[in-house]
């Protein structure tokens, strides 16, 4: 067996040496080739938004209670002022039972001791207890009649119901939120801009936008304003971005929003990912009669998909779309298509 290794070893040998080492290693490399074009190549700031409506409000219990009746649905057309729900207002209304019931005694405690004060029968201090306890009870009464009034969610605005939330006899309290009220139409998209790119952006400038709920679509949008004061902890600033009335989108869906903030329409193109080296020292591959020959690139726009080239590369050159690690100038290659 040893024996058998030792000359399939020897066969081996005797083939690369009969090929030359330089040849054994210099097999053509086989890589995607694309050519390189003109075409607009587009800058633009990356965030994340949502889409809501330009106006709209959430409403929710002022106190912690159990749903009553829902008075609103999903889709419901409602004014401002209007009753959307009311909590159980049982022992609120007891309680307000109870309190003008002592208003009532007071009333008549406080004139009983003023007809007495008229005959010099009552002291001056009777009739001004009576008259304290009177006001206080007064006081109480109006402060639960409000208590009461809170138990009922009332719409802030004229709109439509965007969402409802809760059912009748579930417990809130006062963080939930049971309805969305706005208008589905006009739309913005509201996102969250990384404080480094935010000296970029400014009114009116392009933005496209991408959702999930739209595969291959970029849906345009339009920047209408920047907050002037940004997240400390988060290091963002809030963009709304403004939505023409066709758009696709619904208020709650989440987007893409890229902020165009420079666009070069006639640049020379290549793939991104053909790009080698560091921003300040980019290189690429061109080829030329089946071998690769390094240049040495400068860029303008970078993007995810292609790189604007101001110097290095001709329209129409051959480029090696992704070069395989640690390709050497003048090796071979066979073009396959990206």
């Amino acid at each position: 067996m040893r024996t058998l290794r030792s000359v399939a070893f020897l066969a081996v040998a005797t083939l690369v040496a009969a090929l030359g080492w330089r040849g054994w290693t210099q097999l053509p490399v086989e890589a995607p080739v694309a050519v390189a074009f003109r075409g607009s190549a587009v800058e633009a700031v990356y965030a994340t938004g949502v889409v809501e409506p330009l106006a709209w409000a959430r409403v929710g219990p002022l106190a912690t209670g159990r749903i009553a009746s829902i008075l609103a649905r999903d889709g419901d057309e409602v004014r401002a002022g209007e009753v959307l729900a009311r909590l159980d207002d049982r022992e609120a209304l007891a309680r307000l039972a109870e309190l003008e019931a002592r208003a009532a005694y007071w009333r008549e405690e406080l004139g009983r001791q003023a007809q007495l004060a008229d005959r010099g029968y009552a002291s001056r201090d009777a009739r001004e207890r009576a008259q304290s306890e009177f006001l206080q009870v007064a006081a109480a009464i109006a402060a639960q009649r409000q208590r009461i009034g809170d138990l009922a969610l009332v719409a802030p605005m004229d709109g439509s119901v965007l969402r409802q939330d809760g059912e009748v006899g579930e417990t809130v309290d006062a963080r939930a939120v049971l309805f969305w009220i706005g208008r589905p139409r006009p739309l913005r998209a509201t996102a969250d801009v990384d404080e480094e790119d935010i000296p970029r952006i400014a009114a009116g400038q392009q933005a496209w936008l991408r959702s999930d709920a739209f595969p291959g679509q970029a849906l345009p949008g339009r920047v209408a304003e920047v907050t002037p004061k940004g997240d400390p902890v988060g290091k963002t600033f809030r963009v709304r971005v403004t939505l023409p009335d066709d758009t696709p989108l619904r208020v709650g869906m989440t987007v893409e929003v890229n902020v165009v903030v420079r666009e070069a329409p006639a640049a020379l193109l290549v793939p991104a990912a053909a790009l080698r080296g560091t921003r300040e020292a980019r290189h690429a591959f061109v080829v030329e009669a089946g071998r690769a020959r390094r240049r040495a690139l400068r860029t303008g726009i970078e993007g995810r998909a292609f790189a604007e080239v101001l110097e290095g590369i001709a329209e129409g050159d051959a480029v090696l779309a992704d070069p395989p690690p640690g390709l050497a100038d003048g090796a071979r290659v066979r073009a396959r298509a990206p």
